[in-house]
Parts: C-alpha cells; sequence; structure tokens
C-alpha cells in the first residue's frame, strides 16, 4: 500500500508537472493573451504621450494607418491609457474592449473616459494593433472625424474640426467671457476654464455624443457629464452644434456660451437629486444675468400660453426637457425653469439663490431633496412655492 502511495503521489507530481511543461511551451493561455495585449496597450499609449510615431507604427500593424496619431499631435495630452476590460480570441486574432482614459494639460482634474473595441492580429509571436474604434453605442472622439485645429484663449480651450481658425478664435471669445461672468453669479470654486468641441456638422456632434443626430437638430450646444456630479468632477466639454449655433446672434450666442459654461462649474454639486427645472433655469439665469432681458423678451412660449389662459399648474417635470419632443414644450420647460430661479433672486436673492441649488443637489438623492432645500433655505413649502411661481408668471408675463 505504501508503495502504490508512492507511485500515487508521484504521478500526481509527473502529471502536475506535464501540465507545467505545456502550459509553458504550448498555447499561451487566456491570461497570457491578455497581459501580452495589455502591453502592447500601454507601449501604444506611451508613444501618444511622447509623440514617438516609430513607437506607435510599432504596436500596430506595418500597412495600418497613423492618421489618428497625427491628428492627436494637435492635442495638449497630459495622459493616456487603456485598461483592456475583455478579450475574445481566435488563434492569432482577437478583439478586445478596452476603457480608454485621457487628460488635456492644464483644463481636466479627471480623465476623460471611452469605451473602445480594438481588434488585434499575433504575427511571429507579438499582438499588434489593426483597428481601434468606439464601443458600441459609444462616442467617438474629435479626431476620429478629422484633422484638430486648436485655439487656445484665456480661459479657454476650443478645438475644432473642419471649422477655421478665425472660427474657433470666436468660440474662444465667447467662452472666455463666459466663464468670469460665470464665476461671478456662483462663486469660484470651480476650475475657472472650459473645453469647447466644435465639430464640422449636427453628424459630428451626434457622433461625439454617441447619439441619433435627429434629437439634436435645433439644439445649439450641449454639455456632458452635467449631472450626477462627485466631489473630483470628471472632465465636462461643451459641444456645439454647428448648424444651430450658427444661426443665433451675437447675444444669442453668448447665452448658449454662458448657459453651457455654468454647467461646467456646478458640475459638482449637480446630482441625481438636482431636477432638471433648477439646473437648467439657473444655467439660463446666469445667462441672461445682468442682460437687462424682460421676462416677455426670454420667455416668448410661455408667454404666449400665459396670455390664452394656460398658466403651467407645476414647475416642468424632467420629463419635459426632452429634445426629441415638442419643440414649444421644450421651450416653455426651460423658460418655467429660467422663471422659477429669476424669482428666487428676485424675492430670496442671488445668494440664496446659489444656496438652494447646492442644498438640493448635496441631498444626492432625488426624493426630499426640493422639499428639503425650499424649507431649509428659502422657508417655504413646495406648494407655496409653487403657486408663487404660477403668481410671478402672470405676473410678468400676463
Amino acid at each position: 500500500m505504501a508503495g502504490r502511495r508512492r507511485v500515487s503521489r508521484a504521478g500526481c507530481s509527473l502529471v502536475l508537472l506535464l501540465a507545467v511543461l505545456v502550459g509553458c511551451g504550448g498555447r499561451p493561455s487566456q491570461d497570457t493573451a491578455s497581459a501580452d495585449v495589455q502591453r502592447v496597450l500601454d507601449r501604444r499609449a506611451a508613444a501618444v504621450l511622447d509623440r514617438n510615431e516609430s513607437a506607435y507604427r510599432a504596436t500596430g500593424e506595418p500597412s495600418g494607418s497613423t492618421a489618428e496619431f497625427t491628428r492627436l499631435r494637435a492635442v495638449p495630452l497630459a495622459a493616456w491609457s487603456y485598461r483592456l476590460t475583455d478579450l475574445h480570441r481566435s488563434g492569432d486574432r482577437a478583439t478586445a474592449g478596452a476603457e480608454l482614459r485621457y487628460r488635456i494639460e492644464g483644463y481636466d482634474r479627471a480623465p476623460v473616459t471611452a469605451a473602445r473595441t480594438l481588434r488585434l492580429v499575433r504575427d511571429g509571436g507579438t499582438w499588434r494593433v489593426a483597428s481601434d474604434v468606439p464601443a458600441e453605442r459609444a462616442s467617438q472622439q474629435l479626431w476620429e472625424q478629422g484633422a484638430v485645429t486648436v485655439v487656445q484663449g484665456a480661459h479657454s480651450l476650443v478645438l475644432g474640426v473642419g471649422q477655421s481658425g478665425e472660427r474657433l478664435r470666436a468660440y474662444a471669445g465667447l467662452a472666455d467671457r463666459a466663464v468670469p461672468a460665470v464665476t461671478d453669479a456662483w462663486g469660484a470654486d470651480w476650475s475657472g476654464h472650459v473645453v469647447v468641441l466644435v465639430p464640422k456638422s449636427l453628424e459630428g456632434m451626434a457622433g461625439l455624443l454617441g447619439a441619433p443626430a435627429s434629437g439634436y437638430r435645433g439644439i445649439a450646444a450641449v454639455t456632458t457629464g452635467e449631472a450626477g456630479g462627485t466631489a473630483r468632477a470628471p472632465a465636462d466639454r461643451i459641444i456645439v452644434n454647428p448648424d444651430a449655433y450658427g444661426l443665433l446672434g451675437d447675444f444669442g450666442k453668448q447665452v448658449v456660451l454662458t448657459h453651457e459654461t455654468t454647467h461646467v462649474a456646478t458640475r459638482a454639486h449637480t446630482t441625481a437629486a438636482t431636477p432638471l427645472w433648477l439646473s437648467e433655469g439657473f444655467a439660463d439665469w446666469v445667462g441672461y444675468r445682468g442682460s437687462g432681458r424682460t421676462a416677455t423678451q426670454a420667455a416668448p412660449e410661455l408667454e404666449r400660453a400665459v396670455l390664452d389662459g394656460h398658466v403651467p399648474a407645476a414647475l416642468p417635470d424632467d420629463k419635459d426637457f426632452g429634445f426629441a419632443g415638442d419643440a414649444a414644450r421644450l421651450a416653455r420647460a426651460y423658460e418655467g425653469g429660467w422663471m422659477a430661479c429669476r424669482l428666487i433672486a428676485d424675492h430670496w436673492g442671488e445668494v440664496r439663490l446659489n444656496e438652494f441649488y447646492r442644498a438640493v443637489g448635496d441631498h444626492e438623492k432625488r426624493a426630499g431633496a426640493v422639499e428639503g432645500a425650499l424649507r431649509d433655505v428659502l422657508h417655504t413649502t413646495p406648494d407655496d412655492f409653487t403657486q408663487q411661481w404660477r403668481a410671478y408668471l402672470k405676473a410678468q408675463l400676463g
């Protein structure tokens, strides 16, 4: 029995040894392939940061394009990295999922993140990147749409594709006026600068948002990442729809850039608790602040409804702000939110309006957030505030 036990132990050891030898000398395991691919992505990221085209080429197929690498040279990057999230391998070919993280020097406190899908081929024992594209339903990056032109302002960085330097400098001028106006209204507890992306067309804007173009046809600009803030706000981007923005006059263009810059400034205090009537209304309030525009000039759709005897019964709901819905309804929602914030500023003061906004967002959960801030900051109730808002609409617009 003892001999058999020794043979059995030896047999087990031999099996383990064979397994190790096969693992070392045979086909690499999935874990080894994942590690190999991650190393290739690390080298590719280092090449982007170092502006080293030959090192970048070494991570791709010999006949592969370096167009995106060339376009990235214009972007002042502070960080660029990939984190492999999954790998599906079939022989010497593989498809990988990865999270791209990057920061722009001097502008991003935290990285932009983007889901990517990469195709790789294994040649001579080395994995090489054959393609690197947005993952399904993920957004594009601006440099994927063409050559990037960069204009730096006093408080802004404007990146454009298919736009003249003169036009991008005009955007920078608008953003440079927006930043101090927002700081004056909101306070200095934000970065004090913005990054503006100007694609060639509406379709380019939609690509940057990973959404259908039809939903943004009449929208002049949007800000990414404006809800769900954290103590360390992520990198926001103001994305312009040049088709709609170009139809605005000088005043309208300034209001839009100031509105979107407000979203950047308030980002850390804009959470799931913040209703859209407050976040959009406050941004419009800052945009129109000091302009001298009257309620009837800035809220024509709501004025029309009030004059027709259709005074809203309640503050706008989040669903009223859907871009793909009725344009008049959307306008009334924005105007109603603006009038609510204007009411607070007129009746309670600008300081209280700021405190109210922060108190709502800091609650973090929607339930009870507005009610608590109305009670603690404005010393009123939801019903009383709604009635006061309705009376304010009649007085200002009736």
